[in-house]
């Protein structure tokens, strides 16, 4: 069985982003594999790793520094890789709908059984990549997974929903998204970062699978307002005071 891994790079969640107002500066900012498709590949490894799958293919959109998002899932446990390249803004231009698409073709071109990526990534937020791509191939899909087991063909996923939890199962191939609690992603050892180096990386030019649709449009991005600072009152009547007459909460 053969596993398609999605994986794209974004800032690294612990860096201070500079915002203007066409968006997010990346000017010498470090950038990192986003943290749902590292656990994506992380369960993908621990699937091979159970001998239930044979082969694991992480691929990533964007120019050429998306690359190194590459050889780490690669020095994760990733047998090969593919590069979609493009110079277009990942965060901006690259829009759900169009990975989908994307990833639809090369799940076409080399058949694979199943197509794990995170749930969403942390610079845009969509949540809808997974989805999309499951409407367009017409597979079966389970978001937000925490819990992943895969018998006979039938995966049976464990979805975190508002309400708690819930076991969805499907025949594959299909898609199923990954959430934070579906495991803690190794670190990968020198001789595995070593070994990455030598593992095969497909490079596809963009326009040779598809083009960009631009069908959302960034108007603006401003940061979140400045928070004020507290206040130390001298008791319970002071606080009720100022919720009702500064706050207006009642």
């Amino acid at each position: 069985m053969k596993v398609l891994v999605a994986v794209k790079r974004v800032v690294d969640s612990g860096i201070k982003v500079r915002v203007k107002p066409e968006g997010i500066d990346l000017q010498g900012v470090k950038m990192t594999i986003n943290p749902f498709c590292e656990i994506a590949v992380e369960e993908a490894v621990r699937l091979k790793e159970k001998k239930l799958i044979a082969e694991i293919v992480a691929v990533t959109i964007g120019p050429k520094q998306g690359a190194e998002s590459l050889r780490h899932a690669l020095a994760l446990g990733a047998d090969k890789a593919i590069h979609v390249t493009t110079e277009a803004r990942i965060d901006q231009a690259v829009q759900p709908l169009d990975v989908a698409n994307i990833l639809a073709k090369l799940v076409e071109r080399d058949n694979y059984n199943l197509v794990l990526m995170g749930k969403q990534s942390i610079d845009d937020d969509f949540n809808q990549t997974g989805q999309m791509l499951a409407g367009l191939l017409d597979w079966p899909q389970a978001t937000f997974a925490s819990n992943i087991q895969i018998t006979d063909g039938v995966a049976q996923v464990i979805r975190e929903i508002d309400g708690g939890l819930q076991t969805v199962k499907f025949k594959l191939p299909g898609v199923i998204t990954c959430d934070l609690r579906l495991n803690q992603p190794r670190f990968a050892s020198v001789p595995n970062i070593m070994k990455a180096k030598s593992k095969p990386l497909e490079t596809i030019p963009l326009d040779k699978l598809g083009k960009l649709h631009n069908s959302i449009q960034i108007t603006k991005t401003e940061a979140p307002a400045v928070r004020k600072g507290g206040a130390i009152v001298e008791n319970v009547d002071v606080l009720l005071q100022k919720l009702r007459t500064e706050a207006k909460l009642f």
